[in-house]
């Protein structure tokens, strides 16, 4: 999927077992957020709508599992939610509008997600 993405630059690891890590982050002044929230949505829900809404830990028998966490002073947290295949970010009264918007997007998966997100 990295090809088609103009905000997320994910890197790759793998472990031993074949078991990925695709680590992303991204940092935006406000104009472009909605961007990067339609990009962070796209992944997410290709991930749900090819490997099931039920990401969890691999060792639990999981397809794939996700962390998606803001580093901003002036937001509260940001939440995929799989049913609506949407983001959720919620923010305090008084965020300032110059400050920079920064996600992290981790993603880790069996060896069949990590060849599949490859491909995409």
């Amino acid at each position: 999927m990295n090809n088609a993405l103009d905000y997320l630059d994910f890197e790759y690891s793998e472990d031993d077992h074949g078991q990925g890590t695709w680590d992303a982050m991204a940092s935006v002044l406000p104009a472009h957020v909605p961007a990067l929230h339609a990009e962070l949505t796209r992944v997410l829900a290709w991930a749900c709508d090819t490997f099931g809404p039920d990401s969890g830990p691999l060792d639990e028998g999981c397809d794939w599992d996700y962390d998606l966490q803001l580093a901003d002073t002036a937001q509260d947290g940001i939440t995929f939610d799989a049913p609506t295949r949407s983001l959720w970010v919620r923010v305090p009264p008084a965020s300032a509008p110059h400050i920079r918007h920064t996600v992290t997007l981790t993603l880790v998966g069996t060896p069949a997600f990590c060849a599949a997100f490859q491909q995409v």
